[in-house]
């Protein structure tokens, strides 16, 4: 699975569990970590650790395991799926720690050029 088709089913994982401010940003060119970083809201604890699990799930029957960093009691999960990680915060910590400030020079990615379509109303 190539990390555009990864990127799409993380972002679809976390809106099937109403993550907000999903953010896509490509981080190849500035980065030997990580491809892309996929990072998004989350209105409470429960819903957190909902969207992390969903992402993994999802994820994993694809072949794609990870490695897990956080609770949802802290307010931030990371999942390190290895070319692409996905960081889920509360709103408090997302503004707090501010990634798409601290990677601007990163490309950000929209939902078109990953290949999602918006839902018809």
């Amino acid at each position: 699975m190539e990390v555009k088709q990864k990127a799409a089913l993380i972002y679809n994982a976390i809106e099937d569990k109403k993550g907000s401010r999903i953010s896509v940003l490509d981080i190849s060119g500035i980065s030997v970590m990580a491809d892309y970083f996929v990072i998004a809201d989350a209105e409470n604890n429960n819903q957190l650790q909902a969207i992390a699990d969903n992402v993994e799930e999802q994820m994993m029957k694809n072949g794609n395991h990870c490695r897990i960093e956080g609770k949802s009691e802290s307010g931030w999960v990371l999942l390190d799926f290895g070319d692409i990680i996905v960081h889920i915060f509360n709103k408090e910590d997302r503004l707090f720690y501010d990634l798409e400030r601290l990677w601007r020079d990163a490309i950000s990615v929209s939902k078109e050029q990953l290949g999602i379509k918006e839902a018809a109303l």
